[in-house]
């Protein structure tokens, strides 16, 4: 009898646990579906934003690039014909060389001394004051900046010919804006330097502040000073902040136009344009839609081609160290 209340016990034990445990439902599927369709939700209103505001526009740029379109009225499929005419017109052909001096002068320039500051600011008693006056310029629109810069580089009372006539070089005098190309686009590269060198240095400071001490203080011990510290040492260890940096640059050198049309709007006789100014003057100012549309075009793909480029070798040399 007891083994036959003990079984029965056991018995009515699994059953009573079986009566405790979840009834196996349809939730156990619908959960995970339920969860996933509440993440959609969560991601449908960005999902159309990028739809509307950057896929649907590019887009349609790119069909437009395939039209003789004007933007005032009906426009006619021309397939390939303005690809065929950028080849063809010397305007696009001065705005692309123009714009690969604006990608060197900008790398040299603003990359460059954007990490030769942030070294001397990160080891001088003054660094938090003139971080601040350095960064200033950055706080200044592209347009202000162009019109600061227009006023220094004026021929005849312009702050720049006015110091060199007054320090006896005013054979150095020259109308730098109208001068022949390429120094009218150095120029203006100087100008855009100035203002966007700041956040170079920023994040130059920030990479700096981030490199571990062992290795710094490991390589002193070793004998390793001045350049040599800085180049076998320091610069490896920046290298994923100045993968970021170098990048940003790229990308800003190649879309720049505000502080060009302020400055000369691509004069004189379109000598300092780059391929963002082009796009907007055919476009906007020539109304020549399709055309411009196809500038755009090949700007993108020259910028995504260059980015990714880029991008994937810094990443390669990265994991490699």
């Amino acid at each position: 009898m007891s083994g036959y209340q003990s079984a029965e016990s056991v018995r009515r034990g699994g059953g009573a646990r079986r009566l405790l445990r979840p009834p196996a439902t349809s939730g156990a599927v619908s959960g995970p579906l339920t969860t996933r369709l509440v993440a959609y939700l969560y991601l449908l209103p960005m999902v159309v934003l990028v739809g509307i505001f950057l896929l649907y526009p590019a887009a349609s740029t790119v069909w437009t690039s395939f039209t003789d379109s004007t933007g005032l009225g009906g426009s006619k499929f021309v397939g390939f014909d303005n690809y065929v005419n950028l080849v063809k017109d010397s305007a696009f052909a001065t705005s692309f060389v123009n714009t690969l001096y604006w990608v060197a002068g900008v790398l040299v320039l603003q990359v460059g001394l954007g990490l030769l500051m942030a070294l001397v600011l990160s080891s001088t008693a003054l660094g938090r004051l003139l971080k601040g006056v350095f960064y200033l310029p950055a706080t200044i629109s592209a347009a202000a900046t162009g019109i600061i810069w227009f006023f220094v580089f004026s021929p005849d009372q312009g702050i720049l010919n006015s110091f060199l006539r007054l320090v006896g070089l005013g054979g150095l005098a020259h109308s730098w804006l109208v001068a022949d190309p390429p120094l009218n686009s150095w120029a203006m590269i100087v100008a855009f330097t100035w203002q966007g060198l700041g956040p170079t240095m920023m994040l130059f400071l920030v990479g700096l502040q981030s490199i571990p001490r062992e290795p710094i203080e490991a390589a002193l011990v070793d004998g390793a000073t001045g350049f040599r510290l800085f180049w076998h040492v320091t610069l490896p260890l920046l290298r994923p902040m100045t993968a970021v940096v170098v990048g940003i640059s790229l990308i800003n050198s190649f879309k720049v136009f505000d502080l060009i049309w302020v400055m000369t709007q691509g004069g004189p006789y379109r000598s300092s344009e780059t391929l963002a100014v082009t796009m907007y003057r055919e476009s906007f100012v020539s109304f020549h839609v399709g055309y411009g549309a196809a500038v755009a075009v090949v700007l993108t793909l020259i910028v995504f081609v260059v980015s990714v480029f880029y991008l994937r070798a810094m990443f390669r040399r990265v994991e490699t160290y």
